[in-house]
């Protein structure tokens, strides 16, 4: 199970990275208002992912 828990975390990395991704691309052309919704896109998703990766350290900590 905690590995499925470490897959998620992982999948939410990906997800802020690629919205940090588009968020420099949009502000790169100049829409910053489109980098704007990105960046608060990204920052949803690292927070998820963050909190994700603290559960699954958790949990990978409890079955030692």
């Amino acid at each position: 199970m905690a590995n499925s828990d470490h897959n998620k975390a992982a999948e939410l990395h990906e997800n802020a990275a690629k919205s940090h991704r588009a968020a420099a691309e949009q502000h790169g052309k100049g829409d910053h208002a489109k980098g704007m919704e990105h960046s608060k896109s990204a920052q949803q998703h690292s927070q998820s992912a963050n909190k994700q990766s603290d559960q699954a350290h958790a949990k990978s900590q409890q079955q030692k």
